[in-house]
């Protein structure tokens, strides 16, 4: 099983204080390799408690995410609010004024919401002083979400199942026999049993967004290890995007800006942050206006007919 956590819900709003977006972290971690019981390799950060030999190594572990962010600048007498979007993927971004004075200011009625083309920037404001202003004050506050609020999700496109075609694997949660999922972005969730190292494929063509690729961690602490799963997550043409979650240390094959399509190898499965045992968390989510919400997922199956996940249920890939 697994839960909604701040790794998996990556998106969040630039005031919460496990938004990762546009912050980067490095530190020393040491690492256990070793062979698990079906020979695949084990990768953790704790000793193993049974007689094993294991690799062990001092990593600087090290993750930047694109950058958002919002700046401003005094040309002539005006002010000038610009935003400034790395990701690949357009991005909602919302400005609330702290204080402002000497500057005119925008019509309490006015909705400073915008969406900001993905690698671009914009120019959300110009300000000019007022008269007889010298030096006027402005201190402004913004949250963001990757994703255009008014994208729509194309129910008539299926999603291949994640793995080999001819596989088939348990389906330990999904929606409506949530556990754990409880929350707006991982309801529609899906988690499949699976052992590490299982070749885990992208179920529908798109551009990768956020890839996080250092942890090997994994254990029942929300707090310690809900920030530890490898992620990829990729935006297709409706803008809603797949998220591909607990995957193994350095299994990643994709970056931010990669074009994948649909059967594509990205990576293997693991068991990386907060979980309770090797899985995938797959979920579709889409930015519900500064929020992510999970949308319900329909796999495709025999003879191109679709599939509803079910829990206790067997997903099989087909081509």
């Amino acid at each position: 099983m697994d839960r909604s956590s701040p790794a998996i819900a990556r998106f969040l709003l630039l005031t919460l204080v496990l938004a990762l977006a546009g912050v980067s972290f490095s530190s020393a971690q040491t690492l256990y390799k070793y062979r698990g019981e079906n020979g695949e390799w084990i990768y953790t950060d704790r000793k193993p408690v049974e007689e094993k030999s294991p690799e062990v190594r001092v990593l600087e572990a090290s993750y930047v995410q694109p950058e958002f962010s919002v700046t401003h600048d005094v040309l002539g007498r005006t002010v000038e609010i610009y935003a400034h979007n790395e990701f690949y993927a357009p991005v909602e971004v919302r400005l609330k004024f702290v204080e402002i004075t000497g500057l005119e200011y925008p019509h309490p009625d006015e909705v400073l919401r915008w969406v900001v083309d993905p690698r671009s920037d914009l120019l959300l404001l110009d300000l000019d002083f007022l008269q007889g202003i010298a030096v006027p004050f402005i201190e402004f506050e913004y949250e963001y979400m990757p994703g255009d609020p008014t994208a729509g999700h194309d129910h008539s496109d299926s999603y291949l199942a994640p793995f080999s075609a001819g596989r088939e694997f348990s389906i330990s949660q999904t929606y409506p026999d949530a556990q754990t999922h409880r929350t707006l972005d991982s309801i529609f969730a899906v988690d499949i049993e699976m052992p590490v190292g299982t070749d885990i494929f992208a179920a529908r063509e798109g551009v990768v967004v956020e890839v996080a690729a250092d942890n090997y961690r994994a254990g029942l602490d929300l707090l310690r290890d809900g920030p530890a799963a490898n992620i990829v997550r990729i935006i297709h043409d409706d803008g809603t995007f797949s998220l591909y979650a607990h995957l193994n240390w350095n299994s990643i094959r994709v970056k931010p800006g990669d074009h994948v399509l649909a059967g594509q190898y990205i990576a293997d499965s693991g068991n990386t942050g907060f979980s309770t045992g090797p899985h995938l968390h797959f979920a579709v989510q889409r930015n519900a206006g500064l929020k992510l919400e999970s949308l319900p997922v329909v796999f495709r199956g025999p003879n191109d007919s679709s599939v509803v996940p079910a829990t206790g249920g067997l997903l099989t890939a087909y081509p």
